[in-house]
């Protein structure tokens, strides 16, 4: 144990100072820092962490798609294609209990698949979708996790910026992991709707259908549809498709997806020099934060390894024979936990390149290139939860901060079902690895 002591300190001293409410970028390198003063680490080593932030991330040609997709799905929230959506979706299952939820679902992979913004989807939806269920007597606690839990998809659907971020970290193919989690993604949007479903036939007093309105034709409700479905579709595809077919690369094909969310943006006549300086400003603060975050990651991580944190982790999971499956449980349990209190960035840049390695060392029977996407994808389908667990999930507080009256109780007793669901989905991706490895591999 005493030779452990360093790491062990530098990792509680690392949870005070997040626990403390200081930034957490700053808390990473100056944790970092100040160690290697205790430790008596010469200071020219840490030249080593100056050399890693440049080359890994100021330098990272793979970072540029991140404020890229985060423009593209800030424009396309501004240029009201979800909004015709959701109102096409919601009048095709007119009459039908649920009816608006079903939309809500829906739209959540759509919205996930075209934007990835999680903050700007969940406030997106609720200010839409809230008030006309709240106007139909649904139920709120339904409602509100209804809406919280659609609207975190975009961490796992792509294009996700945390992908991005772990293709990074773990030197694996976006365009794999992109791949990787189409069907998670679409596995965990089914169950949502299957819960719905079964809501509707067992318990339809908490959605009722919608009060009958003036009737409108099924082929043009149908037509508005297809119409309002189109325009995510073709960027989803442009997007995406560009990646699969080996035309661009992940950073090319956000720009493809910016310049489109652009021009649909001008041509809906949303466009305007006020909207742009926001979705800049916007784009600026949310790549300024993760950017941070990395370089006092980096700072972080050389000095842990250094005092021999990587040896302690790896004397801890690979001795005496560990069995893979406990090791990975194990891994997965301190990740949920973890997002109660953490966000995925930090949970991303800290966690992943200390467990990584000893991950790909373990056997589950598989190369350990595909070991990591797996584990990629597995980690994307549990921080699903770090944004709706109290105290500290984020799409909790997106919710209440445009609907005030709603009280914070109903909220947190709202997104239970839907926790319960993404751990379902998360037991399975654990189990049946196809679900993940099986589409990448088909397309190389």
């Amino acid at each position: 144990m005493t030779e452990h002591l360093w790491p062990i300190l530098m990792l509680l001293a690392l949870m005070g100072g997040i626990f403390s409410g200081y930034p957490v970028a700053f808390v990473l390198a100056g944790v970092g820092i100040l160690f290697a003063f205790l430790t008596g680490i010469p200071i020219l080593f840490l030249s080593l962490g100056v050399g890693r932030i440049f080359s890994g991330v100021l330098a990272n040609w793979l970072l540029v798609a991140i404020p890229l997709f985060v423009f593209m799905g800030l424009m396309l929230e501004r240029s009201g294609i979800a909004e015709r959506l959701l109102r096409s979706l919601a009048a095709v299952f007119r009459g039908l209990p649920g009816g608006y939820a079903f939309a809500v679902a829906i739209i959540g992979v759509v919205m996930a698949a075209s934007t990835g913004i999680i903050g700007a989807s969940v406030v997106l939806m609720g200010m839409m979708a809230l008030p006309a269920m709240r106007e139909n007597r649904y139920d709120l606690r339904l409602s509100a996790g209804l809406i919280a839990s659609s609207g975190t998809l975009g961490i796992l659907i792509p294009p996700s910026i945390m992908l991005i971020v772990l293709g990074d970290q773990l030197r694996l193919s976006v365009g794999d992991l992109f791949m990787g989690a189409v069907v998670p993604g679409l596995l965990l949007g089914a169950l949502y709707l299957g819960y719905l479903i079964a809501v509707a036939i067992l318990a339809p007093h908490r959605m009722p259908p919608a009060a009958r309105a003036e009737p409108v034709p099924l082929g043009a409700t149908l037509l508005a549809l297809g119409r309002d479905l189109l325009v995510p579709m073709l960027l989803i595809l442009s997007v995406l498709g560009t990646i699969v077919a080996g035309i661009a690369t992940p950073t090319e094909s956000a720009a493809i997806g910016a310049a489109g969310a652009l021009l649909l943006a001008l041509a809906s006549r949303t466009l305007s020099l006020r909207t742009l300086r926001d979705a800049l400003d916007d784009t600026t603060s949310t790549t300024a934060m993760i950017v941070f975050v990395m370089i006092g990651a980096s700072i972080f991580s050389v000095v842990f390894k250094r005092i021999g944190g990587d040896a302690m982790l790896a004397a801890l999971f690979l001795d005496d024979g560990a069995n893979p499956w406990g090791v990975m449980l194990t891994i997965m349990l301190l990740i949920f936990v973890l997002g109660f209190f953490l966000e995925w960035v930090e949970i991303t840049l800290v966690v992943v390149p200390i467990v990584a390695p000893i991950l790909s060392h373990l056997d589950f029977g598989m190369p350990s290139e595909h070991v990591l996407i797996w584990f990629a994808i597995a980690l994307a389908v549990n921080l699903q939860t770090s944004f709706l667990t109290p105290p500290f999930g984020y799409a909790l507080f997106y919710l209440r901060g445009i609907a005030p009256d709603l009280p914070i109780a109903t909220i947190y007793r709202g997104v239970i079902p839907f926790v319960l669901l993404q751990i379902t989905a998360l037991a399975l991706v654990l189990a049946f690895p196809g679900l993940v490895l099986d589409l990448p591999l088909a397309l190389r």
